[in-house]
């Protein structure tokens, strides 16, 4: 004997539910991201930190960029839309816009807005060797924000995490580019 079919569908609550539970959820991540700001007049919060570092770390791989492109001009066209996608890092980090925003690199190695701490990165005389060591650089880099990821609270937890996989990808496709 078959089961008599519902004398109406329970469409109505289903769809309230869902609407609510979604609102609710969107409540809850807006509340969560407004919680960064912890620090206090003794000194810049852990977030704040976090983010200085981020931003420092993209510039000095923009650098690592700059120098490579300046060794191996024939790799322009391949490095600067990942070039530019570090800049873009940086500067959702806070950090300074470069004046070479077209993704080429400046006119000498050493043109920079601050001072470079340390002297450019040695790049080597073989392409491939070359791509392979930014591929490099960009896995360690997508590693260490990776981990920081525990340290810090919303929004920058989310930036954090965007940015890694953003640097995964990019030594994916630098250590494609290397075969």
């Amino acid at each position: 004997m078959p089961y008599p079919p519902p004398s109406r569908t329970p469409s109505g609550p289903r769809r309230r539910t869902l609407l609510a539970s979604a609102a609710g959820a969107a409540l809850l991540s807006g509340c969560t991201a407004g919680s960064e700001d912890s620090g206090g007049a003794a000194g810049p919060s852990a977030a704040d930190r976090v983010r200085a570092r981020a931003a420092r770390d993209s510039g000095r791989l923009v650098e690592r960029y700059d120098a490579v492109l300046a060794a191996h001009p024939g790799l322009a066209e391949r490095l600067a839309p990942l070039r530019a996608e570090v800049v873009r890092h940086r500067q959702a980090f806070g950090g300074g816009a470069r004046p070479s925003a077209q993704g080429s690199p400046p006119a000498s190695p050493s043109a920079s807005a601050a001072p470079p701490v340390s002297p450019s990165p040695a790049v080597p005389g073989d392409e491939r060797a070359a791509l392979t060591e930014l591929a490099v650089a960009e896995r360690a880099l997508a590693d260490r924000r990776a981990k920081a990821l525990m340290d810090v609270p919303g929004e920058l937890a989310r930036l954090l995490a965007s940015v890694a996989a953003a640097g995964a990808a990019h030594a994916y496709l630098l250590t494609e580019a290397a075969k």
